[in-house]
Order: structure tokens, then C-alpha cells, then sequence
């Protein structure tokens, strides 16, 4: 079974981005992506309603790295510190060699490249040094550009569940994306 450890925090570069540790520093950000119902459209999650929400979910991203259970990273570019988004992986399962996916972008952003580029690499990550035998990839069936982004980086499209979770007074479906290390 594998033993994850992000002790110290593992700052990755691509060749246009950082992705690196987010810190209470980011709560403007934070607060911009997840209280926009743009970007969480699909991501079934409260909305964060205010600065105090953006330090919670941040606490909240630390504490799991602080206990090993999922890491994220804030994506910026490499020649500015501002949160473009969020990158990591969720759901981790050390006795599968398994872990989910997850991102989001702030919309000025989007159609840039930014998203497969910060994929690619963290799947290497994954893949290389975490020993991951595969990632998934958990998306509404509705959200084209992610089944598109996944599709690109080369995941392949395993189920589809249809009202599989229940939220705000109705039954969502989900599909799940991965790929395996090859």
C-alpha cells in the first residue's frame, strides 16, 4: 500500500506555470472561484459566501495536506503569483494506487491551455512520484470542457452513473474519467 507524504510541499514548474503551496494569502481568489455560480456550475459544493468561507476552505485544503489525505496547488503563471485556479488530487485511495482529479479556473483564464498543460504534468506527478497506478477523473456529464480537457490528456471515459448523487432537491448524474500509468 502506498504511503503519501507531501512533507515538504512539492512546488512544481511546467513550462508556463507554478503550481505551488496556497496559502491565506489567496483568499481573494479563492473567494472569486468558488462563489462564482459560473465556475460551480458544476462542481456540487455551497457556494463560499464570503472572505471568512475562502480562509475555511483553504484551512480545509491544508489540513489535508498536513494529514497526507490530498494535496492542491494554486496555478499561477511562472512570472506572477496571483491564483489562476486549483489543481490536485481528492479522494485519495493508497490501497487502490488511486487518486482523483480535480481543478477549476478563474473564467478569464479559461481556453488558454492553462488546464491540460497543469494536468499533464500533475498526471507525471501522479504517475512518477506519488506511484499512483491510476487517476480518475469524476465530472457532470454536462461540463463539455472538462470531458474535453480530459479526453486531450488522454482519459478515458469508464462509467456513467445516472443520479447518482443527490443535491439541492435533485439527483445529479456523474461520469468518471481516468487513466491508467502506462
Amino acid at each position: 500500500m502506498l504511503d503519501f507524504n507531501f512533507s515538504p510541499f512539492p512546488t512544481i514548474e511546467t513550462e508556463r506555470l507554478l503550481l505551488r503551496r496556497i496559502t491565506n494569502d489567496d483568499a481573494n481568489e479563492i473567494f472569486e472561484l468558488r462563489s462564482n455560480p459560473e465556475t460551480m456550475k458544476y462542481i456540487p459544493r455551497p457556494l463560499v459566501k464570503n472572505t471568512e468561507d475562502a480562509l475555511a476552505h483553504i484551512a480545509m485544503i491544508e489540513e489535508k495536506i498536513e494529514t497526507n489525505v490530498g494535496i492542491n496547488w494554486a496555478i499561477t503563471l511562472k512570472e506572477s503569483p496571483k491564483l489562476l485556479g486549483i489543481i490536485g488530487f481528492y479522494r485519495m485511495q493508497p490501497e487502490n494506487y488511486r487518486a482523483e482529479i480535480g481543478y477549476m479556473l478563474l473564467p478569464d483564464f479559461h481556453g488558454k491551455g492553462i488546464i491540460p498543460e497543469a494536468v499533464n504534468r500533475l498526471n507525471r506527478y501522479g504517475f512518477d512520484d506519488l506511484k499512483l497506478h491510476s487517476i480518475e477523473a469524476v465530472i457532470d456529464p454536462e461540463n463539455f470542457a472538462s470531458e474535453k480537457v480530459l479526453q486531450k490528456c488522454g482519459f478515458i471515459k469508464e462509467a456513467h452513473f445516472k443520479e447518482s448523487e443527490f443535491y439541492e432537491g435533485r439527483f445529479l448524474d456523474k461520469v468518471i474519467y481516468s487513466l491508467l500509468d502506462k
